[in-house]
């Protein structure tokens, strides 16, 4: 069985930043809100990168797709092609969402259909939703990392810090962050799966 692991980081459209008269404004703590809320929707954020890894084997290296939105949209649609399963925390109702919704946007045509089918780990296993057994227990990939004593991949960076470091031109701090949450999510996928290796 093939396996993607995957993340994504995504920050606001410099269009939706405009209309909403923060686009060269200087970000005070009320703004701080709109910026997150911005940078979570597929109509007003965009992709700045994925970082994935695919198994077989065991110890495949996290690898990223950067640059373009369209090109790491295009490119994620090849690379996931023969993928039996696609593992992330909170990938069922954000990644994998915010992907295909982009692609729409973009009219990029899927390569394949994923259904987003809930109650069931497969094609799409989403270790928060796994964690809970659909549950209302939302436990963020840090929390569950530290209780299962996986080194926490949040430890210089979280999402909250994404579009500020975005912003002062530290893609690569964001894309280091965004590979640590790949392996931390490959740990717990096997901890949960009672997988080996």
């Amino acid at each position: 069985m093939k396996i993607f692991f995957f993340d994504i980081e995504t920050v606001p459209t410099d269009k939706s930043l405009q209309e909403n008269g923060l686009l060269d404004s200087q970000i005070k703590l009320d703004e701080a809100e709109l910026i997150k809320k911005l940078s979570l929707s597929a109509a007003t954020a965009k992709i700045i990168c994925l970082c994935y890894a695919i198994d077989p084997p065991a110890d495949s290296p996290v690898q990223i797709l950067q640059g373009e939105e369209t090109d790491i949209i295009k490119n994620f649609w090849k690379l996931v092609l023969d993928c039996n399963l696609f593992v992330g925390h909170n990938v069922l109702d954000f990644d994998m969402r915010f992907i295909y919704q982009r692609s729409v946007i973009h009219q990029i045509k899927p390569s394949r259909d994923i259904p987003f089918t809930r109650f069931r780990n497969a094609p799409i296993y989403d270790t928060m939703q796994e964690w809970s057994k659909w549950g209302r227990e939302h436990v963020s990939l840090d929390t569950l990392s530290k209780a299962l004593g996986i080194p926490s991949p949040k430890e210089n960076l979280d999402g909250s810090k994404v579009y500020p470091y975005y912003r002062a031109g530290k893609l690569p701090e964001i894309i280091e962050y965004c590979k640590r949450d790949v392996d931390s999510v490959r740990q717990v996928y096997r901890r949960l799966s009672f997988a080996k290796g």
